[in-house]
């Protein structure tokens, strides 16, 4: 029985419960998950899991605030292993209908609610490890879908962009206790747009505006995005995410390439990503982490 199977190499028990949010990630993982002889069972999110991709896999539908429906469907499919993984727009308390069991958790809900993301889905994450389940992340499930050390396009980072990472990094490092986002931007050494709550792509646009404007004076071609984990976060929840969409919008703001925490960092569909920086002559490249 799927239930009793295991990976050895993993220590991930079989089958491991997905809960999706939105995007494309939620159906890679389960993609990666069964090439490898583990169950996936797909927990999506009514409001943030496509409705049309989920049915491909055996799922069950949950909602937010329902966290007793939804450890009571986790042990029905047998899921001791549970993953995180997607993209939700956070709820206000106001807006979330709670069942009994999230009303008698309420104080934990509460105090996981109070903080950036990453406090949130390590408070559930704790609520839910309480309740007999073990958080796991994409290391542990997926292995595959991480960004590889090195350079993994043809176009390499000059001089100036090395230098341009390093402030990047020094950047993310800094902010990083206020969870406050995962990428930046820099060009030419200079700090010119850091993620907020729009994410990676607003961010993109802004440099991509900025630069119309004439509020970025530098030639096209230069300057990195950079992205990596917040400092102390829990790396099960809430990895940085670069994709083809991600290569696009680094075209659009005339930036050089890409400088990301190998290992640390999902790569979305990586040969539709590293086939569109070779072909607009853009760098991608994986950071020691």
């Amino acid at each position: 029985m799927a239930a009793d199977m295991t990976s050895a190499a993993l220590g991930v028990s079989s089958p491991v419960g997905v809960v999706a949010g939105g995007g494309a990630m939620p159906f890679a993982v389960a993609e990666s998950l069964a090439a490898r002889g583990i169950t996936p069972v797909l927990f999506p999110l009514r409001g943030a899991c496509d409705p049309v991709q989920v049915e491909k896999f055996h799922h069950r539908w949950i909602s937010v605030g329902q966290l007793g429906r939804a450890m009571r469907l986790f042990r029905e499919e047998g899921c001791r292993d549970l993953i995180f993984i997607g993209t939700l727009v956070r709820p206000s308390l106001t807006e979330i209908r709670f069942d009994v069991t999230t009303l008698r958790l309420l104080g934990n809900v509460i105090r996981a609610f109070r903080g950036g993301d990453d406090h949130l889905l390590s408070g559930v994450g704790r609520i839910l490890e309480q309740g007999g389940f073990r958080m796991v992340g994409i290391k542990d499930v997926a292995p595959d879908l991480l960004m590889p050390e090195g350079c993994v396009t043809r176009a390499w980072p000059a001089d100036n962009a090395k230098g341009d990472i390093e402030r990047g990094r020094a950047v993310l490092t800094a902010l990083g206790p206020f969870d406050i986002g995962q990428a930046a931007v820099v060009i030419d050494g200079h700090v010119v747009a850091v993620e907020d709550i729009e994410g990676t792509d607003a961010l993109l646009a802004r440099v991509a505006r900025l630069r119309e404007e004439g509020r970025i004076r530098a030639a096209t071609g230069r300057g990195v995005l950079v992205k990596a984990p917040k400092s102390g976060q829990d790396l099960r929840f809430d990895l940085p995410t670069i994709g083809a969409r991600t290569i696009e919008g680094v075209a659009k703001a005339g930036l050089a390439g890409v400088a990301v925490i190998a290992g640390n960092t999902i790569a979305a569909e990586p040969q539709a990503m590293i086939g569109l920086a070779d072909a607009k002559y853009l760098f991608v490249v994986g950071l020691p982490a």
